[in-house]
């Protein structure tokens, strides 16, 4: 759909590449991607800074869970995380903890396994798919839900609704969907907020509920 290509352009102009996701290794992705729910980022990087730049699969599984749970208490819900943590590093080391014979494997069979692992629901097994091993799966998340809600296109409802609406609509491309997605976020947090501050947004002229304003 052009419609959507001209959103991302029109974004990408305005704030360029926002660089996502930060981290150091594919696992530390995984790992970002369980510990981001339910909280904000800043949380996870205060968790992350408190394993002392030893985050290994190894590490996360060999913890006694009492100590994993106390690294990562400053994103919240810390008991279920610390359970989510070592299911997905079980899920990651039953896989050899190879990421390119992950990504060698058919994008559907790996997303059908991640959804399998206890506390990986859509928008975390599609930010693990993207973002820790460069496969084109879009995230949709609660900026991605807004923006759609609100701009005239009619993406869908529901999670996969938007999802499949963008990947029909856009180049399966990987590095396209990072972009795009971190576009939306960053776009969200200065205008298309729960509270719209419409001002200014490189989209403004482009929205139907700018308008309305």
């Amino acid at each position: 759909m052009q419609e959507l290509e001209k959103i991302y352009r029109t974004l990408y102009s305005h704030y360029g590449d926002l660089q996502w996701w930060p981290a150091d290794t594919p696992f530390e992705v995984i790992v970002g991607a369980v510990l981001t729910q339910n909280t904000v980022w800043t949380n996870v990087e205060k968790a992350i800074e408190r394993f002392d730049g030893n985050l290994s699969p190894e590490r996360i599984l060999d913890l006694p869970v009492e100590e994993l749970e106390e690294i990562i208490r400053p994103t919240g819900y810390f008991r279920q995380k610390a359970q989510y943590l070592r299911a997905v590093t079980e899920w990651f080391m039953n896989c050899g903890g190879d990421v390119d014979l992950i990504k060698s494997r058919p994008l559907p069979e790996v997303r059908s396994e991640l959804l399998r692992v206890r506390g990986v629901g859509n928008e975390t097994a599609d930010s693990i798919l993207l973002y820790a091993f460069d496969l084109p799966s879009f995230v949709v998340d609660a900026y991605t839900m807004r923006f759609f809600g609100r701009y005239p296109i009619k993406a869908g409802k529901s999670y996969m609704e938007v999802k499949s609406f963008c990947e029909a609509g856009l180049p399966r491309d990987a590095a396209l969907y990072n972009h795009f997605h971190a576009l939306i976020v960053q776009n969200g947090k200065e205008h298309c907020k729960k509270k719209m501050n419409c001002a200014g947004c490189p989209l403004e002229q482009l929205c139907e509920k700018a308008a309305a304003e």
